[in-house]
């Protein structure tokens, strides 16, 4: 049935929000990330030009789901992982609480075999889920570069 992860994340204002970044783009590693953002803000995703970071307002007693890297993998590139970043706030604390949907580290994720039957070509190789994450946690927030990993 997979997996659930979830993180408590707070970060702490900054007067001089220049200085600091909240977290890196990146995409997440999980199939969907479940979110609960305070009222403070500071979520931004890439706009589809690839350009534009775009604030994800907090609305009260909303949540915001992303799609993660292995639901990019398992449906071969029709569902896109989000990038997105967090920034610091100048004069308030911020906290979130995600909740990552995730494969069991055991399980290999690739292209859903139906996919392929249909006769589409994969683009994403088969890879042990524990393998991925380690490569996801190996290195610093990159924007999607992890997701190349699992490209064939």
């Amino acid at each position: 049935m997979g997996s659930m992860r979830t993180n408590l994340n707070y970060y702490p204002k900054c007067p001089n929000t220049e200085l600091t970044v909240g977290v890196g783009r990146h995409s997440d590693a999980s199939t969907l990330t479940i979110l609960l953002q305070d009222e403070i803000g500071g979520l931004f995703v890439r706009g589809n030009d690839g350009d534009n970071w775009i604030h994800v307002p907090p609305i009260k007693g909303s949540l915001v789901i992303n799609v993660g890297d292995a639901l990019q993998i398992i449906s071969n590139g029709k569902y896109r992982s989000v990038k997105h970043r967090v920034v610091a706030n100048g004069s308030k604390n911020r906290i979130s609480v995600p909740i990552f949907v995730n494969p069991r580290p055991i399980d290999m994720i690739g292209p859903f075999p139906e996919l392929i039957e249909n006769g589409e070509k994969p683009i994403y190789k088969q890879v042990l889920y524990s393998d991925y994450v380690k490569h996801f946690f190996c290195k610093a927030h990159d924007g999607k570069k992890t997701v190349v990993f699992a490209e064939l």
